[in-house]
């Protein structure tokens, strides 16, 4: 019998090579996530001692327009950290939608490894049945040769 050849295997591995590119897909999406919190974090820290130098500017005294120029970086970084807070969001839901291709093409594959099991399945019982049907004939063989030989002794 010949060698068992997985009928959809050029298939399984296209599938299995999408998975590969999607996994690595989800593997960026997530990083960029990470440095964007990254980002965040540090924006908040310069927000939190910018107000900090802030009140210590003015219990000190200041000039009006220093005040003001700083409320205004103040201001900013308040925003920056709102788009930020908007482009986590966003590369959160990035990440979901990527998920939920990783999981179809996970199941796509492991589809495939089922039925390559239930085929390798098949492929062992035809392979025994073809084996004993050769004892079978081997055997059956002998007897008739055993048979003809005692006839003509």
């Amino acid at each position: 019998m010949k060698k068992f050849q997985f009928t959809l295997q050029r298939l399984k591995d296209f599938r299995e090579q999408e998975l590969d590119r999607q996994k690595n897909t989800l593997a960026v999406l997530q990083g960029e996530l990470r440095r964007l919190e990254e980002e965040l974090e540090e924006l908040k820290n310069t927000l939190e001692k910018q107000s900090e130098e802030l009140t210590s500017v003015c219990m000190r005294g200041a000039r009006a327009t220093d005040v003001a120029v700083r409320k205004r970086y103040i201001v900013t970084l308040q925003q920056d950290v709102h788009i930020k807070e908007q482009q986590i969001i966003k590369k959160n839901e990035a990440i979901e939608k990527q998920l939920s291709v990783v999981v179809d093409a996970t199941k796509d594959v492991k589809t495939l490894e089922m039925l390559e099991e239930k085929q390798l399945e098949e492929y062992k019982l035809a392979s025994g049945k073809e084996n004993e049907q050769f004892i079978e004939e081997f055997v059956s063989g002998q007897t008739i040769r055993q048979s003809i030989e005692s006839r003509s002794n």
